[in-house]
């Protein structure tokens, strides 16, 4: 089984590169974010043309979450339990999560928020969502320590200094700050793997579309696949697609891929 994320950045414009990406890897599963479209406006036909399910969940023009699966998609789930709300007078819950099974295994597509800066309620928004995500997942290998559950998306933040390209650069910012570390890290903490880190050692995710940023190589490892203990037994490779980043009309994020053993 081959599963991945990808923060697409428009499915709307990317969905045909999408669809390039699942052929090219033959992927059965791939979780997608920042669809940043409503429900009516997803590409749907596009993927199914493909022999592909979708299920997706996108409220405006922002943020946006989707799962695109051959192996079936079941107990779609919108959001996850104590999921944080953003937005005044009246808070919602943004379209960051949806979770579906898909051939035994929990897959979740995950949009963390980004943060804005130090000083912004933006930040306190994302450390209480990364908790809330921590307390939720731990409670569901506390219910099935067995479950296959695979946590993926785009989790904005970069959990080691080897994950930027200049620690420097990101002192008093966002994405490298103490308290988002340690709040990823709790999630790792609570028996979720980092499944492709160790085959792909010194590699970026995501590169902006300012300043040279992807020709310079100076990029950023915010894209991740967190797997339970069950599901983390299974993996045997795991790679990042930095071609997809080329070429005109690239998202600024590359695909993560995960190869499962049966």
């Amino acid at each position: 089984m081959r599963i991945a994320t990808w923060n697409c950045n428009s499915v709307r414009s990317r969905a045909e590169r999408a669809v390039g990406v699942l052929q090219r890897h033959d992927l059965d599963v791939l979780a997608l974010q920042e669809t940043k479209c409503k429900d009516a406006q997803f590409p749907l036909q596009v993927f199914e043309d493909a022999g592909y399910e979708v299920a997706f969940h996108g409220l405006n023009q922002w943020n946006g979450v989707a799962i695109v699966s051959r192996v079936g998609l079941a107990d779609v789930e919108i959001g996850f339990e104590g999921m944080p709300r953003w937005g005044e007078p009246d808070a919602v819950a943004e379209a960051r999560a949806i979770g579906a099974t898909c051939a035994g295994v929990r897959i979740w597509s995950l949009y963390i928020p980004n943060g804005r800066s130090l000083e912004d309620r933006h930040y306190a928004y994302k450390l209480d969502w990364l908790a809330s995500l921590r307390d939720t997942a731990a409670g569901w290998l506390a219910a099935d320590p067995a479950a296959q559950v695979c946590l993926m998306g785009d989790w904005n933040v970069a959990p080691r200094d080897e994950d930027v390209w200049d620690p420097g650069f990101f002192v008093g910012k966002t994405h490298v700050s103490a308290p988002e570390r340690a709040a990823f890290q709790a999630v790792v903490d609570a028996g979720f793997a980092d499944v492709v880190r160790p085959h792909t050692e010194g590699q970026f995710t995501y590169w902006d579309y300012t300043q040279l940023r992807f020709p310079k190589k100076q990029g950023m490892r915010i894209d991740f696949a967190l797997a339970s203990p069950t599901l983390a037994a299974r993996v045997d490779g795991a790679a990042i697609d930095r071609e997809e980043r080329k070429g005109k009309g690239a998202s600024d994020h590359a695909p993560v891929l995960v190869s499962l053993s049966d």
